[in-house]
């Protein structure tokens, strides 16, 4: 690993000059090798933590001098330690990788982790999952919604469930609550009692029929699931209480499906914390939750969600309120759009690894192009991911005799510099890159490439190519939650760019997309790591309303799922963080609202005193920005009640470096 000491505060010109020079940093004397201290580093720290596909970046903060240190570890090094994280913690102590970490020297860790979605792309979440639904119904998600996404393609392959085995309960209550049959108790427990002791599910996800409005049918079932000694008891009111019985069923079934393997990972860094130390995790939609509260559906973006939050806070205080993110990582790119004026930009229906989400989370797009894609030449094109050749074996460079990658092209064509690398690689964790394999290797393409152009093709010639086919990739990406949503981005927008590859690409992102301006922020390496302690802690509570919009429904079917919604909000923030005073909590009113007949709902803001009116007209001009028309004479339907509680006593401020300087 290495380490850089680095002001906590994003600025440019002469004054981020003077902070960084007045911040109070370790001297790189200091860092940790291979033979580490016994006696732990003084001071009490706070650590910030992204867990990426390739990398895990950390950034660690001394709680009394505000002092920086970064430390970049591969995600996957079995050969050396068992957990990136905490040995990122260790390293920064001068731990050596057994020694117990002292209870004194640790303030409070901030994680972000891709656990939960490498488990759900690879398939290798729980393995034996029950799905329980409403007799006649044991092929609804298999059915889905009937979208075909693809055409024109001949022969459709379906992504597979994630459940093994659905059972039937034997009930059935209408839309209007009335119960058409009775819940046959005694069967369910005969019935989950043979899966358990027989079939060997110990994991199951509960989904009825029109349960997340009446919910006493799922109550029964998931208690009496908990009763024969469930691990893993998901219930849909209870983790999506929303409309839609394919979305909530699939959701609760994703829940069931990642919890457990989030839940033995979350196990296993608390015990090599000390015991009661403050760990907290980021949730998809942004927020900080605690580890005892950090559930499979809300874990998915955990990681590039910092990154979002890093980026929409230092920014905003550098005055460029308009940004488009661009981090490039080792796996893959993620981009998104945020305009300071509007907020975080969230959307609430996902497709991940082909299954339907319902969950709040931040509206990333992203495209299999990150450093450690996998260039090759198919015999007509250069083609660049979606492989990725990940930490282990990792690119050809890292001398594990991986495959070409965007790193080993940006190495060829001298961008990136093996002397100016960090020299961690080899046995011993104490090489260079291996810029001579990646020579000989892009030899060996050229001459086959030369062969079947026609003419003679250089190394650097095809090491230049995979960048532009990588570099257009990038940009399509950016023009998918930009220009496709009305947003143009030659005017007023700034590229911040961050990420392990970020810096090498985005002039050439910038100059494709007509955007003036990159920022470049000095943790740019780590930024994702870095947005975890600026992060605020969050819980957001959402409800079906489905109702029309108007002066006669407005108080009782919308603005009372709101103040109910509030109380919730606030209590789930008193759980996690007793010490958070009621005052310093902040609460978001918003409805999802959408035209009678559609099924597009929009985000409006619904602050104490808006009338059914104000939340009319705000909905024509906002359908109007984003499409381009109103219907201002079809009916407006409140589809759903959200209200977020954000609590930012625990989280740093950017400005916080200077200050501590």
């Amino acid at each position: 690993g290495y380490r850089t000491p680095v002001p906590g505060v994003m600025a440019t010109g002469a004054g981020a000059t003077r902070r960084a020079a007045a911040v109070r940093a370790v001297p790189r004397s200091a860092r940790p090798t291979q033979a580490r201290n016994t006696t732990p580093r003084p001071g009490r720290w706070q650590f910030w933590i992204d867990r990426g596909g390739t990398f895990t970046d950390v950034v660690a903060v001394e709680d009394e001098s505000g002092c920086f240190e970064t430390l970049k570890l591969l995600s996957e090094n079995p050969e050396s330690y068992d957990d990136a994280a905490v040995e990122g913690i260790r390293r920064v102590l001068g731990l050596c990788q057994n020694d117990p970490i002292p209870a004194h020297s640790v303030s409070c860790v901030k994680m972000g982790t891709t656990v939960a979605t490498n488990a759900l792309l690879e398939r290798k979440g729980e393995a034996k999952l029950l799905f329980v639904c409403t007799k006649g119904f044991r092929d609804v998600l298999k059915i889905g919604y009937q979208n075909r996404p693809k055409i024109f393609d001949r022969d459709i392959r379906k992504p597979d469930v994630l459940y093994s085995e659905c059972y039937e309960c034997d009930e059935r209550v209408s839309v209007d609550g009335e119960v058409l049959r009775e819940l046959d108790e005694e069967a369910v427990r005969r019935d989950l009692a043979a899966f358990k002791h027989e079939g060997g599910y110990d994991c199951c996800a509960i989904a009825l029929l029109h349960g997340y409005r009446h919910t006493s049918h799922e109550e029964r079932v998931g208690a009496i699931a908990r009763e024969l000694g469930y691990s893993q008891v998901s219930v849909s009111h209870e983790t999506v209480p929303l409309v839609k019985l394919v979305g909530r069923g699939d959701t609760t079934v994703v829940d069931a499906y990642l919890s457990p393997i989030l839940r033995r990972y979350v196990d296993k860094v608390e015990r090599e914390l000390p015991e009661g130390c403050d760990l907290q995790f980021m949730q998809s939609n942004g927020g900080l939750t605690s580890s005892r509260a950090f559930r499979g559906k809300d874990a998915i973006l955990s990681g590039p969600a910092g990154g979002i939050v890093a980026c929409a806070k230092t920014a905003s205080e550098c005055g460029h309120p308009k940004i488009v993110t661009f981090d490039m990582g080792g796996t893959s790119t993620d981009v998104a759009h945020y305009d300071a004026a509007l907020g975080y930009e969230r959307t609430y229906e996902s497709v991940v690894a082909g299954v339907r989400v319902r969950a709040p989370m931040m509206d990333i797009h992203t495209v299999a192009s990150g450093g450690g894609s996998v260039c090759r030449f198919d015999g007509n094109r250069f083609r660049v991911g979606p492989q990725s050749a990940g930490a282990d074996p990792g690119p050809c460079s890292y001398r594990k005799g991986g495959p070409l990658t965007i790193t080993d092209c940006n190495v060829m064509c001298g961008k990136i510099v093996p002397e100016l690398f960090p020299s961690v690689f080899g046995p011993d964790q104490n090489e260079p890159l291996d810029a001579e394999a990646v020579i000989r290797k892009f030899r060996d393409l050229a001459d086959e490439a030369s062969a079947l152009a026609g003419r003679e093709m250089t190394p650097q010639e095809c090491a230049q190519g995979f960048l532009s086919v990588a570099v257009d990739q990038m940009a399509l990406a950016i023009k998918k939650i930009s220009v496709q949503r009305g947003y143009d981005v030659t005017r007023g927008y700034t590229l911040l760019c961050f990420g392990g590859a970020g810096g090498q690409h985005a002039c050439l992102v910038a100059q494709s997309l007509g955007i003036a301006k990159v920022f470049v922020h000095p943790l740019s390496g780590v930024l994702s790591a870095y947005g975890m302690g600026l992060a605020d802690v969050i819980a957001l509570k959402e409800r079906t309303v489905e109702v029309p919009l108007s002066d006669g429904t407005f108080k009782d079917c919308a603005l009372g799922p709101l103040e109910q919604l509030e109380r919730e909000a606030l209590g789930a923030v008193r759980e996690q963080r007793p010490d958070a005073d009621e005052a310093a909590v902040s609460l978001i009113r918003r409805l999802m609202v959408r035209y009678a007949g559609t099924d597009t709902a929009m985000a409006l803001g619904c602050a104490r005193g808006r009338t059914a009116g104000e939340v009319a007209r705000d909905f024509h001009e906002a359908h109007r920005g984003q499409f381009g028309f109103a219907l201002e004479g079809r009916e407006v339907i409140v589809d759903t009640a959200t209200v977020e509680a954000v609590w930012a006593g625990g989280g740093f401020s950017p400005a916080a470096a200077a200050a501590a300087a």
